[in-house]
């Protein structure tokens, strides 16, 4: 519980802090540029030459491109039914299959299971979260966005690539497994772990000082849609899907917390650059960030109760 206070402490300071005129319009960004260089970087380099390999670590990697599979084209039939805009279209595509797995999903993972949840929650987001964000999401802004003569831009293979191998989140992924059987020099471990420790109070400072609550009428029903669908039938789907594994694992509830977090700041930082509903994508990760603070006690409550009598 103190942790899941921390958090909250965390995100008031960045919405006090959002408030401040001693703070550029872009301190936000800066805070996730050092998140995603430095701070996430030390911490998959501290936790993934811990993980003991089995099977079981499948299941947080494929989980994420499973509920991609399943909400495109769920999208795609809202898109139709309620006659979504263009840009509309694609801003959801981009947001809504995409959870913030890491900026929200570290802390809130340590705060429900402890450090030994992170592992499994890394996994997650780098060979789910983030490779989907890379490639899907990267393509879907191409499409959806237009150049001003009005035709779609698609990235070559080749800058795809270059954008994934280029993730220092990712190329700290590559190392840590590669070095999986060398142990650390202590000094070189101190100072791993001393910038670790300072992912999550910067993640949450940099969410709450990004939060935008303001939305136009016709962006309303898209919310309400986004949301029901991340926050609760997400978590619902990996819910039936992973019950035969056994609902007493630390790996299948970590899998279920992490797919039922908030949309990805940066798949709506994504959206927004690319000219895709903007107000709409600021809200959905905005609303999203501060319901999940009801919603995932109520799905770790019900899973560990589920556990229990399973």
């Amino acid at each position: 519980m103190a942790n899941f206070l921390f958090i909250a402490g965390y995100l008031l300071i960045g919405l006090l802090l959002q408030r401040s005129r001693q703070f550029p319009q872009n301190t936000g960004q800066i805070l996730n540029a050092y998140v995603i260089y430095v701070a996430l970087p030390a911490l998959v380099l501290q936790k993934i030459p811990l993980l003991e390999l089995s099977t079981a670590l499948v299941i947080p990697a494929v989980v994420p491109w499973l509920l991609l599979a399943l909400t495109v084209p769920l999208l795609l039939w809202c898109s139709r039914r309620f006659q979504w805009s263009r840009t509309t279209t694609g801003a959801m595509l981009i947001i809504v299959p995409l959870g913030n797995t890491s900026f929200v999903g570290f802390p809130m993972i340590e705060a429900f299971f402890g450090a030994q949840g992170i592992p499994f929650a890394l996994l997650y987001d780098q060979l789910g979260s983030f490779l989907i964000l890379s490639i899907y999401a990267t393509i879907i802004a191409a499409v959806y966005s237009a150049d001003p003569g009005g035709e779609a831009r698609r990235p070559s293979a080749w800058q795809l690539t270059k954008k994934i191998v280029t993730f220092p989140p990712f190329i700290a992924l590559i190392v840590a497994l590669l070095c999986r059987s060398i142990e650390y020099h202590a000094a070189v471990q101190r100072f791993i772990d001393s910038l670790a420790v300072t992912l999550v109070p910067v993640i949450m400072v940099a969410v709450g000082f990004q939060l935008k609550f303001r939305l136009p009428q016709e962006d309303r029903g898209p919310l309400v849609g986004a949301l029901v669908i991340k926050l609760v039938l997400t978590p619902l789907v990996v819910l039936g899907l992973l019950w035969p594994f056994g609902l007493d694992q630390l790996v299948v509830q970590v899998t279920l917390l992490e797919a039922a977090m908030p949309a990805m700041i940066s798949a709506g930082a994504l959206a927004i650059m690319a000219g895709l509903a903007p107000t709409l994508a600021a809200a959905i990760v905005g609303y999203g960030i501060v319901f999940c603070f009801l919603t995932l006690p109520l799905w770790f409550w019900l899973v560990t109760q589920l556990a229990r009598i399973t």
